[in-house]
């Protein structure tokens, strides 16, 4: 009689290997990290839309830029005239500083040059004088010479004087004005407080 055989079909080797794949937890930590991974893009691509959009959101951004334009456009001329009365200010202020506003680096020659020749032109006799230089607060530049002085002239040749102080091509303020008549004859002593304005650009007076 021939052998029986009993015929056992064998495990396939693909089981086993992914039963022990499972009991591995580098497997599962692999697998957690890639599903992490695969929801990150998504959600990457569902946020940004690196595909553009649609083309009705391209439109709606489109109409929204050429409504800003208009709007946009108006600010720029408003800032442009803006900078050019700014630069047009600077311009006058800077003439009006050269024009009125004595040197720094000859503010004393130049004043009493001036108050000289003024009282020279009505007969006014120059007596003491004493001068005083104060920086303007917040400039670094501007300052204000106080000048006292005193004139002894007749009462007429005062009031010359005052209108030749107010011709002055100079900025110059009377602060404060005295005059008391001498005991003999006509003539007046006069005692003058002025103000004057000084631009130094060394910086001589911080």
């Amino acid at each position: 009689m021939p052998k029986s055989f009993s015929f056992v079909p064998a495990r396939a080797p693909w089981r086993k290997l992914s039963f022990a794949s499972i009991k591995d937890p580098r497997v599962s930590v692999r697998a957690v990290l890639g599903t992490l991974l695969f929801l990150n893009i998504v959600a990457a691509l569902i946020l940004f839309k690196p595909w553009g959009g649609s083309a009705d959101d391209l439109e709606r951004q489109l109409a929204s830029m050429r409504s800003q334009l208009p709007r946009q456009q108006a600010a720029l001329t408003k800032t442009r005239a803006l900078v050019q009365k700014v630069e047009k200010a600077r311009m006058e202020g800077e003439q009006f500083m050269a024009k009125y506003m004595l040197n720094g680096r000859s503010a004393y020659s130049s004043i009493v040059g001036e108050l000289d020749r003024a009282a020279e032109r009505v007969s006014l006799k120059p007596k003491e004088r004493q001068f005083s230089l104060e920086p303007i607060e917040g400039s670094d530049t501007l300052g204000m010479m106080t000048i006292s002085a005193k004139y002894e002239g007749a009462y007429p040749n005062l009031t010359k004087f005052i209108n030749e102080l107010d011709r002055s091509p100079r900025f110059l303020i009377i602060e404060s004005l005295q005059a008391a008549p001498q005991p003999v004859g006509t003539a007046v002593n006069v005692s003058f407080k002025l103000n004057a304005f000084v631009k130094d650009e060394a910086g001589v007076m911080q």
